[in-house]
């Protein structure tokens, strides 16, 4: 398995959260080891445009969009495989033909939506035994239910806590920071 390795801030507590599960993998940004791994996994805490560009100057863009294992995007991660942000106007991967929008705050919520949220209307690749359990958030952006959604999240809105399409999976929460629901995620991505 390789965490791909840029500009994100989380590759440290996914790699925490790998190691608790005793599973081998490497932190790269060289596009023939990403290549040739099994799985791979796409963190990601910051923002859209600085990060699209690191993308680009690598050629990691590319990598990406044409990998044809297993490959689960966290957070920003899947933000940026979606057709384009809000957040600074911003061309993503384009891997799901969906938006990314800015929350809007509205009394009693703030953005960004930080703490833990339950999943609702869960289905394939999330277990069902995850139907209301909560998740750890910290995101400003989020992606509208649409037919790769595999789980829902409300927070002013209704949002894809979680989506499928192909061999790329993708959460907004942070499985690494979300105890046993997030365990349950990682191990049930690590079984596909």
């Amino acid at each position: 398995m390789v965490l791909i390795k840029y500009n994100a801030g989380n590759i440290q507590s996914v790699s925490f959260a790998l190691e608790r599960l005793g599973v081998d993998f490497t932190i790269s940004d060289n596009p023939e080891i990403i290549n040739s791994a099994d799985r791979v996994i796409f963190p990601g805490v910051g923002e859209a445009s600085t990060t699209m560009a690191y993308l680009r100057d690598r050629k990691l863009d590319q990598v990406i969009k044409n990998l044809k294992q297993p490959v689960l995007g966290i957070c920003l991660g899947m933000q940026l495989m979606c057709r384009h942000s809000e957040e600074n106007d911003t061309e993503c991967l384009g891997i799901f033909d969906q938006p990314v929008k800015r929350f809007v705050p509205k009394a009693d919520f703030k953005v960004p939506h930080m703490g833990w949220n339950e999943l609702t209307k869960v289905t394939g690749w999330i277990s069902p035994e995850l139907e209301n359990k909560s998740v750890y958030y910290v995101h400003s952006y989020y992606v509208p239910v649409n037919m790769f959604t595999s789980a829902v999240t409300e927070y002013t809105v209704p949002f894809s806590a979680a989506m499928k399409k192909d061999n790329f999976y993708a959460v907004q929460f942070h499985p690494e920071k979300s105890a046993e629901a997030g365990q349950t995620i990682l191990k049930n991505f690590l079984r596909i």
